[in-house]
């Protein structure tokens, strides 16, 4: 039963986060400020929640690092999303046997 009321709490909570700014901001934001502000959450929550996960998800911060060194070449190079994650997490196994 208390499974019930935690997916009901998680599914309300989940309700107001996305329904509440819908109420309040009506009509279109003209602030230049706050709409750049805006634009930029994603992006920056995003690097929050990624990076950190990046460095203590293989518990070696050489392993880690490598990987996202080559991560960050490929992806500049504008391989397909596919290749740079085998290819960074391929390299982190390697240096993982290497370290």
């Amino acid at each position: 039963m208390s499974l019930i009321i935690y997916i009901a709490v998680m599914a309300g909570v989940t309700y107001l986060i996305r329904m509440i700014p819908f109420t309040f901001f009506r009509r279109k934001i003209k602030s230049r400020f706050f709409r750049s502000f805006l634009y930029y959450i994603p992006y920056a929550v995003l690097s929050a929640m990624t990076i950190p996960a990046i460095f203590y998800c293989t518990g070696n911060v050489i392993t880690a690092a490598t990987g996202t060194v080559v991560a960050v070449i490929l992806a500049y190079f504008d391989l397909p999303l596919i290749v740079v994650a085998l290819a960074a997490s391929g390299t982190a196994l390697i240096t993982g046997f290497f370290v």
